[in-house]
């Protein structure tokens, strides 16, 4: 995808000054840009205009977003971006019914939601320091991915921006990287000891040690602490026992067995099998009972998820053809924790992968490229288990565990079995590479059915697009 991208931004340099000036902020530069060895600045008004027909639903969706973005660099050490974006939008039913039950638009957050048409904001920053080639520190209102993968079952960009500190630091064949984050949890019950007004807050610190064994294998180890900005008790706030950078280390929770403090550690391999095919694969160890384990009983607390994949460019030797291919699971009460805001989410969004847990997911994805013409498609098929009215087998992240549904025989699809169909596919045309300015062509194909329901999308898009943001809608 980094070739098809470059390509993409050295497209036309060649002629670019004899264009009209027209033309080249149209389809080459960006609208505002002051450039010297000094600093770099530009600016950009963002559009993303799309309408849509789900033809299962017999539902008009359409899309109505303006925002704008800035950034820049000063010298080689300092680095800023923001972008801003007013949204309104009508969305296929299943999202709508997403939006409608947790009360948050995908990877977008909060706003004026109703259960037809919706209206939200969506805010990033960025300030970036980079005080020599081995340190870089950031801070910003923005999400982290960790892994190779196009899920993460360690931390993903699926949920809304959130505010964080990070540290990156390199040294040889060493990568090291801490985020320290502050987090909202809209559904959580409101306390009168707590100060803060609005939403129940919460923390997250994370640390990530990724090694280069050799220069086809890298091994990186992962850790994360979700705890309560407050609880019953009163005002907490940043816990200074997590500002150390070691990892693997408990100070709290070794020292305090009823912390309401959640940890959970993490693995993340990839290995380059040919010059442009590499495997890559994650294990999130959320819990573990050996005595448990090794008898197979399917005890409720052993809880981890594992990614598997395999991915590549020019496929069949076709150049800008790129494919991946990937499993993922979860097994029950994987990230959930008995104090819901120690679980493992971001307003009202899991901060893994969009299921939460109890699932298995095989997906498949292929992307071409060439000159400014853009093919992408997708394959998706998950199974997963659903709460009857008053049970809890495990799915969804934000109940307690302590008010699971059973002990043993603990397996993937516990509960109501369900199935997920997908297909996508995007036909695009680069107008301006520089923020991403498309015509984009979409079709959307879903089902999702188990023994009491039966629900079917059959959806076609057109809009003219922009911005290089990841957001999910395929769950």
């Amino acid at each position: 995808l980094k070739t098809a991208y470059d390509s993409l931004m050295n497209y036309g340099v060649d002629t670019i000054n004899s264009r009209s000036w027209v033309h080249r902020k149209l389809f080459q530069e960006h609208l505002i840009q002051f450039k010297n060895d000094e600093y770099h600045i530009y600016a950009d008004v963002l559009a993303d205009f799309q309408i849509g027909k789900d033809f299962k639903g017999d539902r008009s969706t359409w899309l109505n977003t303006r925002g704008f973005q800035v950034g820049g660099n000063v010298g080689e050490k300092f680095s800023f971006y923001l972008n801003g974006f007013e949204n309104q939008g009508k969305f296929a039913d299943y999202v709508n019914d997403y939006i409608v039950s947790n009360q948050v638009v995908p990877g977008q957050g909060y706003g004026k939601l109703d259960t037809d048409k919706q209206d939200w904001a969506y805010v990033t920053a960025l300030l970036s320091y980079t005080p020599n080639k081995y340190l870089n520190f950031a801070l910003g209102y923005d999400k982290n991915f960790i892994g190779d993968g196009y899920r993460s079952v360690l931390l993903s960009d699926v949920s809304s921006n959130y505010s964080f500190f990070r540290l990156r630091a390199s040294l040889g064949s060493l990568q090291y990287q801490t985020i320290y984050a502050y987090m909202l949890d809209p559904g959580a019950p409101k306390l009168t000891a707590d100060r803060r007004l609005g939403d129940r807050a919460k923390w997250m610190a994370a640390h990530y040690l990724d090694w280069n064994a050799t220069n086809r294998l890298s091994i990186g180890f992962f850790q994360a602490v979700t705890w309560a900005d407050a609880e019953i008790e009163g005002k907490r706030g940043f816990d200074f026992n997590y500002i150390h950078p070691f990892m693997f280390i408990r100070p709290v929770e070794n020292t305090n067995t009823t912390s309401p403090d959640k940890m959970r550690l993490g693995l993340n391999v990839k290995y380059e099998l040919l010059k442009k095919t590499a495997v890559y694969g994650q294990f999130m160890f959320d819990e573990f009972t050996a005595k448990e384990f090794f008898k197979g009983n399917g005890y409720w607390a052993n809880k981890w998820a594992i990614q598997l994949g395999l991915r590549g460019s020019d496929l069949f030797k076709i150049k800008g053809l790129n494919y991946l291919a990937e499993f993922n699971t979860a097994r029950p009460y994987t990230y959930a924790h008995f104090d819901r805001l120690s679980n493992y989410s971001n307003y009202n969004q899991p901060l893994a992968h969009p299921l939460g847990a109890n699932f298995r997911e095989f997906l498949g994805l292929l992307n071409y490229s060439i000159k400014r013409f853009d093919f992408q498609g997708q394959a998706l098929y998950a199974a997963y288990g659903t709460d009857p009215a008053g049970t809890n087998y495990g799915g969804n992240i934000f109940k307690s565990y302590l008010t699971r549904s059973l002990d043993y025989d603990s397996h993937v699809g516990q509960g109501t079995l369900t199935e997920l169909y997908m297909l996508q596919g995007k036909v695009a045309y680069v107008l301006n590479p520089k923020y991403n300015l498309r015509l984009e062509l979409g079709g959307v194909f879903r089902q999702e059915k188990n023994s009491l329901v039966k629900n079917n999308t059959s959806m076609v898009t057109f809009g003219l697009r922009t911005s290089f943001r990841n957001l999910y809608y395929d769950f």
